[in-house]
């Protein structure tokens, strides 16, 4: 594929995913991530606390419970519930992936990983960089 066309698939998924994140129930933050295979989302996923719990991410410190899932983890395991699988894939965060969610992400045979901003720690992103899958941060445009 051409690398405008690409450009633009990315940026559109990319808003996707920030459009997902408004599915969260976090104070702190809203993640959100899509996974797509041959131009289809085979798997989605936001930050929040596991199902069948109370949808509240923080503690009455505003501190994140240690519960809470990533949206990347919610996405990669929603994928083991299903007939899909991400072998070559790409997916679609809002945010850097920390080093817990990049595990995963290479584990679950995604090759490219596409975010919008960088979270404080870099060591997910060196670690996917060093098992060789694409990284590519794409700033979001603030619609203000």
């Amino acid at each position: 594929m051409n690398t405008d066309k690409q450009h633009k698939l990315d940026e559109r998924y990319l808003r996707m995913a920030k459009i997902w994140a408004e599915n969260s129930y976090c104070v702190r933050r809203q993640v959100g991530a899509l996974v797509v295979k041959d131009k289809m989302i085979i798997s989605d996923g936001y930050n929040g606390t596991p199902s069948g719990f109370e949808n509240i991410c923080e503690d009455d410190n505003n501190v994140t419970k240690p519960y809470v899932l990533h949206a990347e983890a919610n996405a990669i395991t929603k994928l083991a519930r299903s007939n899909n699988n991400s072998d070559g894939a790409t997916i679609y965060i809002t945010a850097s992936p920390c080093i817990e969610c990049a595990k995963l992400i290479i584990q679950a045979g995604i090759r490219r990983v596409v975010y919008g901003e960088n979270y404080r720690l870099t060591d997910g992103v060196d670690l996917l960089k060093r098992a060789g899958i694409e990284v590519i941060l794409m700033e979001m445009k603030s619609e203000k």
